[in-house]
């Protein structure tokens, strides 16, 4: 069953019976297992007797991505093409605007999108529903319970979005039924512009992307990757997360954050082996409330904001308060001021700031303490807050492999005010809250963690 608040339909064009397939646009949720995008156009394909399609858009000017994002969401799609395969449903990824080639394909049926929430995400999807000649739906399932459903506005905190998530978390925990293909493999579909994501070395070759930032090693792309974690996850680390999870040199998290951003996993999938798994033992209490408040509130928090808010990626997204107190102390002294290349390269004076810059251009992310003390010393050491935003947002997306997404904007946000309250005034933050090293000293064993992350 997918629940009808997942499902929107985005413009009033009926469905095309004389076309000749039914095709599933795959972008933000890239997996065929527990899609509900997938699954509603599999099941229209089987009613409508018509051939099922999986077209995927790759473009070379998808913003700010480089060879470290291509290359570990190709190694997703590379596998999804062979279990599609397997299932007798063809796989078409075409090089070009994802929203402009889907329209080359003009005899189809219908068309089902999965749902994405930043800017240009939206607007894909608006001018597909404009331009193309037949119905065109929109279903939720990067999410748990759909955005708009949760709530009609941007919200002050995730203690506001809490309360209503947990009034309707119980409808939308529901993996949809994976059915069987009844239609066959759509040969006739060619075209210049066909990408074959078998060979992932040989297309990023072939693709004029900026390749300067190199991929990262230890994390494979795909579904398969991604469950396998999970389940390291639940077996080796839960039971201590939630005393250890802020630890910089501990790693305990479950690194489903790059397979979450490419859709490579669903996020109901993972809150139910999470539940199924804490039956058996009491222990798990503390941690199981930790992490599924990471999953579920503060994940969908962050889909509320980059939904509702136009300016989720810069500095005039940011509460009003947080403005008026960082600008009031604009003028005031600062012992460092770093340039962005400074920062880049962890050339600071902060052993621990450099060792988590380290991390990040190593691993492509970061510890989410660490990460959270990374991004309020830019703002200590950066000339004005607008310029230390543009910074963090710059290398945020450039080096995390989930960059690019509404956790990371709103991860910079929250440095700056977004989802907090205001504080007690001191220098430069005014009333934004503040982050010492002489916390992290006190709390960690900084030693390692630099010892770690050292170039």
């Amino acid at each position: 069953m997918i629940e009808n608040e997942r499902i929107h339909f985005l413009n009033e064009n009926p469905i095309n019976q004389a076309g000749k397939y039914v095709i599933y646009w795959m972008q933000s949720s890239q997996r065929i297992e527990y899609n509900h995008a997938f699954e509603y156009a599999l099941d229209k394909a089987n009613q409508l007797n018509k051939n099922l399609v999986v077209y995927f858009g790759i473009t070379e000017q998808y913003p700010e991505a480089n060879e470290r994002h291509y290359y570990f969401m190709l190694e997703g799609l590379k596998e999804i093409k062979a279990k599609l395969y397997e299932k007798n449903i063809r796989f078409l990824m075409l090089k070009g605007s994802p929203e402009v080639e889907i329209l080359n394909l003009n005899e189809a049926v219908l068309i089902v999108s999965d749902a994405g929430y930043l800017r240009h995400e939206k607007l894909w999807r608006k001018y597909v529903s404009e331009q193309c000649n037949c119905q065109f739906v929109n279903v939720e399932t990067n999410v748990i319970v759909p955005v708009e459903y949760a709530s009609n506005k941007e919200e002050y905190s995730a203690a506001t979005l809490r309360r209503k998530l947990s009034k309707l978390i119980d409808e939308f925990l529901i993996l949809p039924q994976s059915l069987d293909y009844r239609g066959g493999f759509e040969s006739e579909l060619n075209f210049y512009n066909e990408i074959l994501v078998e060979d992932t070395e040989n297309v990023i070759k072939k693709l004029n992307i900026d390749k300067n930032v190199k991929k990262i090693t230890q994390f494979v792309g795909g579904t398969s990757q991604a469950k396998k974690l999970i389940e390291y996850f639940l077996e080796n680390k839960l039971e201590v997360y939630d005393i250890m999870r802020n630890e910089p040199s501990g790693g305990i998290c479950s690194e489903m954050s790059p397979y979450l951003h490419f859709g490579q996993i669903s996020p109901v999938y993972i809150y139910k082996k999470v539940l199924e798994f804490c039956e058996k033992d009491s222990k798990y209490d503390n941690s199981k409330k930790s992490y599924l408040e990471e999953l579920f509130v503060r994940r969908e928090l962050a889909m509320n904001f980059v939904n509702y808010n136009e300016h989720y990626d810069s500095y005039e997204g940011i509460p009003n308060w947080a403005k008026v107190t960082l600008e009031a102390h604009v003028l005031d002294n600062r012992e460092y001021v770093y340039e962005l290349e400074q920062l880049e390269k962890a050339s600071t004076h902060d052993m621990y700031w450099n060792a988590a810059q380290n991390e990040l251009i190593l691993t492509g992310k970061m510890q989410g303490y660490m990460r959270m003390y990374w991004g309020k010393k830019v703002i200590e050491w950066t000339e004005n807050p607008r310029k230390a935003y543009e910074i963090l947002i710059y290398l945020n997306n450039k080096y995390e492999l989930d960059g690019r997404d509404a956790n990371g904007y709103a991860g910079v946000a929250w440095c700056f005010g977004k989802h907090d309250r205001p504080w007690g005034s001191r220098n430069i933050f005014g009333n934004v809250r503040y982050m010492a090293n002489s916390g992290l000293k006190r709390k960690f064993d900084m030693e390692k963690y630099i010892d770690k992350y050292r170039l």
